[in-house]
């Protein structure tokens, strides 16, 4: 049984149907997106996310609009949250993005869950015995894949960060200076994550 259920448009109060309004604003559209529905039971989380969203994840910004929403794509996976994971693959599919590519975002997250939970042990068992042997697991998905190896290393960093894997995180932040990200583009990498994965878990929550 849903904890509680999206507020409609026309359920909303006042000040949720203003903020409505920005949203439709926002994409131009004449209808809220269902995601953010279940927001609207919470006016002050609803009005943070869209501000957050509208700066972090619509749109360009130190990042373009397509990187964005694969960023959002991979996190909303990792969230398990199946509105915004139907949400974002359409969002992607608009941006540009094919199929098979939408299938390789989604690769490139799962694969930090296998070298994040390795490195997390290393760092974790509180002994230097496993820091000399070698890591054995085979991680192609990063370099055999269509993705951009810039878009490679910002979903790294954002499933690392998420998944609280410091050394991953570290690896993959030094990779992606070396390929020329700046800082602001890294930066807004984790901050696209965690606007994203904020609303993924309020609507997972809300499902439960």
């Amino acid at each position: 049984m849903a904890m509680f259920q999206p507020v409609a448009e026309a359920d909303a109060n006042d000040a949720v149907q203003a903020t409505y309004g920005r949203i439709k604003e926002m994409f131009g559209a004449e209808i809220v997106p269902a995601p953010f529905l279940y927001l609207g039971r919470v006016d002050a989380f609803l009005k943070d996310f869209y501000m957050n969203y509208k700066k972090f994840v619509h749109g360009s910004g130190a990042l373009d609009g397509k990187t964005r929403k694969a960023i959002a794509l991979a996190v909303s996976c990792h969230a398990k949250s199946k509105p915004w994971m139907v949400y974002f693959r359409e969002a992607c599919l608009a941006e540009g993005w094919e199929e098979q590519q939408i299938a390789e975002i989604i690769a490139v997250a799962s694969t930090n869950y296998m070298y994040n939970t390795f490195f997390k042990f290393r760092e974790l068992s509180g002994s230097q015995l496993f820091d000399g042997l070698p890591v054995g697991l085979r991680a192609h998905t990063f370099t055999n894949v269509s993705l951009d190896e810039k878009l490679v290393e910002l979903i790294d960093i954002a499933i690392s960060d998420l998944n609280a894997c410091k050394p991953c995180v570290s690896g993959h932040v030094t990779k992606a200076r070396n390929l020329g990200l700046n800082d602001e583009q890294i930066l807004e990498a984790v901050q696209c994550a965690s606007v994203v994965y904020a609303g993924s878990m309020f609507v997972n929550s809300a499902l439960d």
